[in-house]
This record gives structure tokens, sequence and C-alpha cells, in this order.
């Protein structure tokens, strides 16, 4: 199944920033899969869920570690 976010997400990964802009169900027993454009260069890339971060966000109350 693959889901495509209405807005894309703000996301942090390996390779800088950039936004998720669908997601790939892995199945049952696999990560998921998102579909990423990068912010520098706009290269789309592929990551597993245990790659990437969710950008700060003061509206779901998701802070930066200190």
């Amino acid at each position: 199944m693959i889901h495509e976010f209405n807005k894309p997400i703000p996301i942090i990964c390996e390779h800088g920033e950039g936004y998720a802009i669908y997601l790939e169900s892995g199945g049952q027993f696999e990560n998921d899969i998102w579909t990423c454009v990068l912010c520098d260069g706009g290269q789309i890339k592929h990551y597993n869920t245990s790659q990437l971060t969710i950008h700060a966000n003061g509206t779901f109350d998701i802070t930066k570690k200190p």
C-alpha cells in the first residue's frame, strides 16, 4: 500500500534535510519505505523508517534533543 501525503512532511536524514512525499508499506515484517526529496539539490531518496527523524515541530510537541 502507498500513501501520498497531502502536505509533505519535513524530515532529517543522513543526507540532510528534506520532505517526505509518500510512504510505502514494507509489509508485516519489514520497515516502511519513505520517499523523500532533499532540500539541497532536489534529489529523491528512499529511506527505511529507522533512518528518518521528523523535523522539530512545536505544534506536535516534537523538540530537538539538547
